[in-house]
């Protein structure tokens, strides 16, 4: 039994509540009220602590240099990765009782029940922050239930605090459909209240060493399609709109106004470093977004149509069918229509570990083959291989770092062959294919071909900038020649949606001129900041 909590038992914790929610998904699946994907809570609470503990996995060995305690640290590791793969109402609400407990513990020497009760007030004044309109009967109000308990035990034993806790929420989230008319209606508890109950639980043993062994709620009463009302929010609104946006408090503040006016079911939450999780119910997704772009950098924005996602019949989780596919991460419509001509599942440039996860269970395949065409996205990519294994689906990442590696390592697959050698064929094709990007430098900088300046033309190669000019036909030109010096009998060009007219005919006429035996294939990309990508093979 632990008188304290660290940052072991914080890891523990994660993994032990993650372990518990995908156990439990599709019981929790089943309680919504509205099965759409806002409303599909067992998912979007296991996407998104999945997404908690790959930040945690991610930054095993690091040591905060923050001033913040280790198991401080590891809290402040968690709420961020929620965040950043938080999924629908729910999931956002969980980041931010995530934050609000690493918030009031990161500089805490010891966590024992004392500091555990604050912690809980703490998160609970945060979920309800993150919500425009709170509703009673909800996630909210078992976490309230919670803090509450939490404190009345008066206790600095950790173990008292914590099973006040989750008795109390087990409790609360029995009174829900007195609450909410919904869910009475229904005949359900609510879906994400069941979720944290889970997660206190989790709490609650690996704090003591023992299972609460909790009975679950009753199971759902059966409802006709089309009888039932959305988890959250009116059904007045006919699409969900969430995105991550980098923007500064004060813009923020405004956006909230603007999107409160467009719908309902509105949580904007950040991690205290500028990040915001934008999640609305609307019927505007045009206005949703441009409302983002004026209040920062909108990134990873998804748009989900409720007519689309219509009562499915009750039975098993969908298991793989067999057969092989590719999931492919593109930015860029001309990139993506490439891998989809080549029969690849493509997703949106940096994705959670929940989006490629998704991806990778709706191909229906037993053998997924990722490629990531990013350094900063193969991390991620390897966490959503390891989940999809717990489901029985083999994935291997073939480390792409560029769409022309890519898109060379799909010319060479061949379903004939084993998939573990189509693996290596394809891994070799990308490894043998070299890459660079030309674009223009946004600051002043001191790159290893010397300092840059705003505006100035850069060709990287393999990463690294190895030319700097002023005129981008002759940089790409001037590329094209490096890389070719080198040996190559296909050149690849991917223009970017930047790209001036004509770069890729100019480009071409020079390789053909320069290099007569070396064959040029060009298409239009679309992808932005790069206005040229090129591949050598």
């Amino acid at each position: 039994m632990l008188d304290t909590l660290d940052a072991a038992a914080v890891r523990r914790w994660c993994t032990s509540g993650l372990a518990a929610l995908q156990r439990h998904q599709g019981e929790i699946d089943d309680l919504n009220v509205y099965p759409v994907p806002d409303g599909d809570t067992g998912t979007n609470l296991v996407l998104t602590l999945t997404s908690a503990q790959q930040a945690l996995a991610m930054d095993l060995g690091t040591l905060p240099d923050d001033g913040h305690t280790p198991h401080g640290h590891a809290l402040r590791l968690m709420a961020r990765g929620a965040l950043l793969g938080a999924r629908g109402n729910s999931g956002v609400i969980l980041s931010q009782i995530l934050r609000g407990l690493a918030d009031a513990l990161a500089a805490a020497p010891a966590v024992r029940g004392r500091q555990l009760a604050g912690a809980l007030a703490d998160a609970a004044t945060a979920a309800y922050a993150a919500v425009a309109r709170p509703v009673e009967g909800t996630l909210l109000s078992v976490v309230a239930a919670a803090a509450r308990a939490a404190q009345r035990a008066d206790s600095d034993d950790l173990r008292t605090v914590a099973g006040a806790a989750a008795e109390a929420a087990t409790d609360a989230l029995a009174r829900t459909p007195e609450q909410l008319p919904e869910l009475a209606r229904a005949g359900v508890v609510d879906a994400g209240g069941r979720g944290l109950c889970l997660l206190l639980d989790a709490l609650v043993e690996v704090i003591t060493g023992e299972s609460p062994g909790r009975p679950a709620p009753a199971p759902a009463a059966p409802q006709r399609p089309g009888a039932a009302v959305r988890e959250t929010g009116s059904d007045a609104y006919a699409y969900e709109v969430q995105y991550l946006l980098d923007a500064t408090e004060e813009a923020v503040t405004r956006l909230r106004g603007e999107l409160a006016g467009l719908g309902d079911s509105l949580a904007v939450v950040g991690d205290g470093d500028g990040t915001w999780n934008v999640h609305v119910h609307v019927n505007d997704v045009g206005a949703a977004v441009e409302a983002g772009v004026v209040a920062g950098r909108p990134h990873r924005i998804t748009v989900t149509r409720f007519a689309d996602h219509p009562v499915p019949a009750p039975g098993p989780p969908p298991t793989p069918s067999g057969g092989r596919a590719a999931v492919v991460v593109a930015t860029g419509a001309g990139i993506a229509e490439l891998f989809a001509a080549e029969g690849a599942v493509v997703v949106p440039a940096n994705p959670s570990t929940g989006e490629l996860l998704d991806a990778v269970r709706a191909t229906d395949a037993a053998r997924v083959v990722v490629l990531p065409n990013d350094p900063n996205t193969q991390s991620v990519a390897s966490a959503a291989a390891r989940e999809a294994h717990r489901l029985g689906i083999k994935v291997s990442v073939v480390p792409t770092r560029s769409p022309v590696q890519a898109l060379a390592a799909l010319a060479v697959r061949d379903p004939k062959r084993r998939f573990e050698d189509d693996v290596i064929a394809m891994a070799e094709a990308a490894g043998a294919c070299r890459y660079a990007e030309v674009c223009h430098a946004g600051r002043e900088a001191l790159t290893v071909a010397g300092p840059c300046r705003p505006g100035d033309v850069l060709a990287l190669v393999e990463g690294e900038v190895h030319l700097i000019g002023q005129d981008l036909t002759d940089t790409c030109t001037a590329v094209v020649d490096r890389m070719l010096g080198g040996g190559g009998e296909l050149v690849t060009l991917l223009c970017g949606a930047d790209a001036p007219a004509g770069l890729a005919d100019r480009v071409r006429a020079h390789v053909e001129r320069a290099w007569p035996f070396v064959e040029v294939q060009a298409y239009e990309g679309g992808q932005p900041h790069y206005p040229l990508l090129l591949g050598v093979e």
